[in-house]
């Protein structure tokens, strides 16, 4: 059996393990996050449906360092306020929202990267 096929199957089990978690996390935190009159316009901007739940996500797994310069640049609009979020989150939120975004951040690239070596021929 071929290589290609057994990552290919195992990426897609992880971006379907993470969609789970998408829907959970939005469920559990981010239906929270816009019930509160404070923090409602700060998740970011919603492109398509369901964006402010990867906005939410993004704000509480990255580090401080680079959250700040989200903040200060002039498109500070398009991403959620972490110093906010973090505020308002507990611990399980924080942990939920950076499992689920490191899982979908990963998976996601690493199937687009072994997209992009079969194309090149690697497998072959």
């Amino acid at each position: 059996m071929s290589l290609f096929p057994t990552l290919l199957a195992i990426g897609s089990a992880a971006i379907l393990v993470a969609l789970i978690f998408y829907v959970l996390f939005g469920q559990i935190t981010v239906r929270k996050l816009r019930k509160n009159p404070e923090i409602k316009d700060e998740l970011g901007v919603e492109f398509i449906s369901g964006w402010d739940i990867l906005n939410v996500a993004q704000a509480l797994s990255l580090p401080n360092s680079l959250t700040c310069k989200f903040k200060d640049s002039p498109l500070s609009a398009l991403h959620a306020n972490s110093d906010l979020l973090k505020k308002h989150t507990n611990k399980f939120d924080k942990i939920l929202g950076t499992f689920f975004y490191v899982l979908f951040m990963s998976s996601g690239l690493s199937l687009a990267f072994l997209v992009l070596l079969n194309a090149l021929g690697f497998f072959e």
